[in-house]
């Protein structure tokens, strides 16, 4: 028998956000980045809440049109790096470079890891070819 922690390293990053992150997954999507974040990495993937989608509404209905196509892939790529990092490797000071080309800052503020100036909710999400760490807020680059 497997372990809930075994069954969901079954699926990759793509499957698990089409579970339990319905925006980023439109995103994913709408970007043409579902073949990307499929394919064998490993990635570690910072994932906003639809709650953060939500707060910026407004934005992602316009990203999410085919003409917005570049930015919005722009946007999700800022919020992926290449290599598998898991909560503990994510030191205070760091700068992670993310697939998009930018970099993101890693603060620890009383014991809670900060990624820009997003809030890691819930870390360590195995994913097949990666790990997601989920976020409060939806990150831009510069």
């Amino acid at each position: 028998m497997t372990t809930t922690k075994e069954a969901v390293a079954t699926k990759d990053i793509v499957a698990i956000a089409s579970e339990s992150a319905k925006t980023l997954a439109a995103a994913v999507k709408a970007a043409d980045l579902v073949k990307t974040l499929q394919g064998t990495g490993p990635f570690t993937v910072f994932a906003p809440t639809d709650t953060a989608f939500a707060s910026i509404q407004k934005e992602v209905d316009t990203l999410l049109k085919p003409e917005n196509k570049a930015k919005l892939s722009k946007i999700l790529t800022y919020h992926v790096v290449s290599g598998k990092l898991h909560a503990a490797d994510l030191k205070d000071g760091a700068e992670l470079k993310t697939v998009e080309g930018g970099k993101l800052k890693v603060h620890l503020v009383n014991g809670k890891v900060l990624v820009g100036d997003a809030h890691v909710t819930s870390a360590d999400i195995e994913a097949s070819n990666g790990v997601i760490h989920v976020i409060d807020k939806v990150l831009l680059p510069k």
